[in-house]
């Protein structure tokens, strides 16, 4: 058994929350932290980063989406590392660091890849495909209640990854020193348009549920409109002009990698869930 407390920043968040309860199930202690948790700590507030790292040897990072986050989550890893953190697994996205990806989110996202390797600690570095809980969870939940995705997508295809296949991996990275000085891209076992995957909730949920083309900067009106932040609704728009162009649509093995057995397929999500009761509302 580890004695050792793991700290999990973006404790309660999509993966953050799973990777605490797999670690407590091993018995491995954890400090999660977020804005809300015991354990504040506040990416824009740099007084809650020495307390929040005090003592912790082992950390996972789910840094924000949006530029000026990624550039704080930069200037948190170095500090932490001054601070005694010796070893990070860190939350990235597929395609940072491949060519034509020249939005802002990705330049950034590449940065702080470099920063936690510069850093000094041991590191660990996962790329997912978007989470199939965005349609559960999060961004796109309040479109599939109405009966609309909308989304400035186009035509292209992404390999949804479920966070739970996600937070797996990163529960071996952090126990496993094998994956030390790792890069490992994960996504689902196949691509889906958002055509496609207004079709499988549709099934899954018995709600009629429908793609709504939306060209880029539409996207971002609405989001704006309904109160998102314009730096993160002009990241999510940089995000989805990957899948727009067509440049998303392959499938990545790091599930397979790290944990000997192949990715949940979205049918299989999708049912589940809508039985857990998600879309029930």
């Amino acid at each position: 058994m580890i004695n050792e407390t793991m700290l999990i920043l973006g404790g309660k968040g999509k993966t953050g929350r799973h990777i605490t309860e797999r670690l407590e199930a091993r018995g491995v202690p954890t400090r999660p932290a977020s804005r809300s948790s015991a354990q504040r700590f506040d990416w824009y507030d740099e007084s809650t980063w020495a307390p929040t790292v005090a003592g912790i040897d082992t950390a996972y990072m789910a840094p924000p989406v949006d530029p000026q986050g990624l550039e704080q989550a930069g200037r948190f890893i170095r500090q932490a590392a001054v601070d005694g953190l010796r070893r990070l697994v860190l939350l990235s996205g597929r395609g940072v660091g491949s060519p034509g990806r020249e939005f802002a989110v990705y330049e950034k996202g590449l940065e702080l890849e470099n920063a936690v390797k510069d850093s000094g600690v041991d590191w660990t570095i996962v790329r997912p495909s978007w989470f199939m809980q965005n349609f559960s969870e999060d961004f796109f939940y309040d479109s599939v209640m109405a009966g609309e995705l909308r989304a400035s997508a186009g035509t292209g295809a992404e390999p949804w990854i479920d966070t739970e296949d996600i937070a797996e991996v990163m529960v071996a990275a952090l126990l496993d020193p094998k994956h030390i000085g790792e890069t490992y891209s994960l996504s689902g076992p196949r691509t889906l348009t958002l055509a496609e995957v207004a079709s499988e909730l549709t099934a899954a949920t018995g709600r009629p549920i429908r793609y709504v083309e939306l060209e880029p900067e539409e996207h971002v009106a609405e989001l704006v409109g309904y109160g998102v932040p314009q730096e993160v609704a002009d990241s999510l728009r940089d995000l989805l002009a990957v899948i727009r162009n067509h440049r998303s649509e392959y499938v990545s093995d790091g599930v397979r990698q790290v944990l000997g057995r192949e990715p949940r397929d979205f049918t299989d999500w999708a049912r589940s869930t809508a039985q857990a009761g998600a879309w029930s509302a």
